[in-house]
């Protein structure tokens, strides 16, 4: 039997680097994760949810706008602002990979060969 070294290498395909860093932050997970099981948020019930403060919440919302990953509408609803997030393709895509990425390195830290899906 082989002796197993001390110290692992990193996961294969170097699944480590594979995670998107924009969504790699636990704030923007949350929000890209919010928005895949709602088909939008207002940036109320977001703060509410994620338990974040208004600016926090714009900063990584705007992180995220700018990369494609969510879309930001503003309207009024009476005289009372309103902004509205929702997932775009190509965060929800990303998002999938992100995930499959992350399985991939739990897979390869517990030993197991099986490959997701």
């Amino acid at each position: 039997m082989p002796k197993r070294s001390s110290r692992r290498q990193s996961p294969r395909d170097g699944t480590v680097d594979a995670l998107d860093p924009l969504i790699h932050e636990r704030l923007r997970l949350g929000i890209v994760s919010a928005l895949a099981v709602n088909d939008g948020m207002s940036f109320s019930d977001m703060k509410q949810e994620l338990q974040a403060t208004d600016g926090n919440l714009s900063v990584h919302a705007r992180k995220l706008e700018e990369a494609g990953y969510i879309r930001c509408k503003k309207s009024f609803v009476g005289r009372t602002p309103r902004t509205e997030y929702s997932l775009t393709a190509k965060g929800r895509r990303a998002l999938e990979t992100y995930l499959d990425n992350v399985e991939l390195l739990i897979r390869d830290i517990r030993g197991d060969a099986t490959e997701p899906g």
